[in-house]
């Protein structure tokens, strides 16, 4: 029975300081998910990084508003982005598959289920599934809260086992994570509230922020999925997170149902 791993890497994850993506980061987790298939584990892919993609491409010379940004960002970057990922993915051999969604389609009914039974077609030929919202028309209150939101749906919607949320953060902590007085919470049970610890602001480039992934986390938890949130600009996290290394900075969501 192959592992079925959902891993959503965010915004802050893949671009740089001065808002530039970061493509030596973005290489090093394609390295890593190439390793996570050697040792059978199936991997879905969601990705943030197209508006910052697209933003670096062209210049405009007049204002845009909020919406018409994200929408000519979105539609440029996320060609450069997904053909960055065929680039580094064919290097070891790996097919990958672009999957554009809305929240929509994770209504019940046919629009569900043809999202499902393309992406598990594409596992069961060892495509990769790299996953966004669809930015260009998913422009309302219709959008998904952010791509935490989106991940723990397609986790819930293929029945994986794990969810991991790469951040630029080691997991949640019991005060402000630059506090040397804050402790990192390493297991969270289902019953257990943490909302106290949360802080929230929003990330920097994402619409994120880590309010979201233990909303995401918790409601992913209660379905029987293992989440993990880490720090997605560690080495090699994905290979030592689930390589059981306990030094491992993390903070896991313990499933329901299991001890």
């Amino acid at each position: 029975m192959k592992h079925r791993i959902v891993i959503k890497v965010g915004s802050n994850v893949l671009t740089r300081r001065d808002g530039k993506l970061d493509v030596t980061r973005m290489s090093s987790l394609v390295d890593q998910i190439a390793w996570l298939r050697q040792k059978g584990y199936e991997v879905i892919l969601v990705s943030s990084g197209a508006v910052a993609c697209g933003r670096r491409e062209l210049q405009v010379d007049h204002d845009l508003d909020s919406v018409e940004q994200r929408q000519l960002y979105s539609a440029l970057g996320q060609v450069k982005l997904i053909g960055l990922y065929y680039d580094l993915f064919r290097e070891f051999g790996i097919h990958i598959g672009q999957v554009l969604t809305m929240k929509e389609n994770f209504e019940p009914g046919e629009q569900y289920r043809n999202q499902q039974a393309c992406m598990a077609v594409m596992l069961e030929n060892g495509v990769v599934p790299i996953v966004n919202e669809n930015d260009t028309v998913s422009v309302t209150e219709l959008m998904f809260t952010d791509n935490d939101e989106l991940s723990g749906l397609i986790a819930q919607m293929m029945q994986a086992d794990t969810l991991i949320l790469l951040s630029n953060i080691d997991g949640i902590y019991t005060g402000h994570p630059d506090d040397p007085q804050s402790q990192l919470i390493r297991e969270v049970e289902p019953s257990r509230d943490l909302s106290d610890y949360i802080q929230p602001e929003k990330s920097a480039f994402g619409r994120g922020g880590m309010h979201s992934k233990y909303t995401t986390a918790t409601k992913v938890q209660q379905a029987g999925i293992r989440v993990i949130i880490a720090n997605g600009e560690r080495d090699d996290i994905l290979i030592d997170l689930l390589q059981d290394q306990k030094d491992v900075p993390h903070t896991t969501f313990i499933p329901h149902g299991t001890h």
